[in-house]
């Protein structure tokens, strides 16, 4: 079994007690063309910037399960995820009024079978392929973009995804 090895940068929650930190799962979902892979990014619905598909932990639900759920309403995923996590990154959630919560976002990896054109999140998020590199470009979180940047499916690990 093989290790992957993306370098993990420190995290910087800015958060007054680490009590206020939340935890989210969050989908990095991929398909092979070839030889080379792709990563699916998907638009915030507030600030319509880029990302991947997160959200938080779901009772009776690994890790990897939530992500691909996530995955499923925000993009339209249908595939299987690993229970592997790849990395951690840390942003700040606006869910309204102001407030700007830390959250420590914990990326599995997605292998996408299918894309789905009827979703729950549909008409209020655009999806779009691309390589590694270029995906990490659009990124604004420098953890998830080193993430993302360094990602090659050949070096999961373990039996491959559940679906």
């Amino acid at each position: 079994m093989t290790i992957q090895a993306i370098p993990q940068a420190p995290i910087s929650l800015q958060a007054r007690r680490k009590w206020d930190v939340r935890t989210q799962f969050a989908a990095l979902c991929y398909r092979q063309k070839g030889a080379k892979s792709e990563v699916l990014l998907v638009t915030s619905r507030g600030t319509g910037r880029w990302i991947i598909p997160k959200g938080w932990p779901m009772d009776g639900r690994t890790p990897g399960e939530a992500a691909l759920i996530e995955a499923w309403e925000e993009a339209g995923v249908q595939g299987a995820a690993f229970d592997q996590c790849l990395g951690v990154f840390a942003y700040r959630k606006a869910p309204g009024r102001g407030r700007r919560l830390p959250c420590l976002a914990m990326v599995y990896p997605v292998k996408v079978e299918r894309l789905a054109s009827r979703f729950p999140e549909a008409g209020q998020r655009k999806r779009k392929w691309l390589s590694p590199r270029k995906a990490a470009a659009r990124l604004s979180e420098p953890e998830l973009a080193r993430i993302v940047r360094h990602f090659d499916p050949r070096d999961l690990p373990g039996p491959g995804p559940t679906p």
